[in-house]
């Protein structure tokens, strides 16, 4: 399966870097949601990328939007780099990439977890996709810019 814009945004309840069970519908008509899949905690580019939304989280926040970073690291790592570099979001582990398979998203070289992020309205529908593995930044931007077209 993959997903699309349009399409309502697969459910899916996974354990956060706390330890808590974090479940997409708890948003629903509540928050926009950014879910950004991510390669690996303490990864040069994911640090990069996971530094930039941090910098913009209270940007986000105002927008009404809760920002999850999902890879398959374990609770205590996504802990660990939460710690490390201050990241006020909620990271998931997807053990065995049942949630990444869920949502199509797809590997480089086939071999390495891909970097995809998804904009989903409080209503649970796709707004935007974002897919792209080396501009780390630009994952922010593009999901700021579809919160303005989603308020507008």
């Amino acid at each position: 399966m993959t997903v699309k814009v349009g399409d309502t945004a697969p459910d899916f309840t996974l354990p956060s870097q706390t330890g808590t069970s974090v479940s997409l519908k708890d948003f629903k008509g509540k928050k926009n949601v950014i879910v950004y899949f991510y390669p690996k905690d303490n990864s040069p580019g994911c640090t990069t990328q996971a530094c930039a939304f941090r910098d913009s989280y209270e940007v986000f926040k105002d927008a009404g939007a809760e920002v999850i970073g999902i890879s398959e690291d374990s609770p205590q790592s996504h802990q660990e780099f939460a710690t490390k570099y201050r990241l006020p979001f909620t990271l998931l582990s997807d053990s065995g990439n049942k949630v990444r398979q869920l949502y199509g998203v797809p590997a480089t070289l086939w071999i390495m977890p891909g970097r995809v992020t998804y904009v989903i309205d409080q209503e649970g529908v796709v707004k935007h996709i974002f897919d792209s593995m080396l501009d780390f930044k630009a994952h922010v931007a593009e999901a700021l810019k579809t919160l303005e077209t989603i308020k507008s």
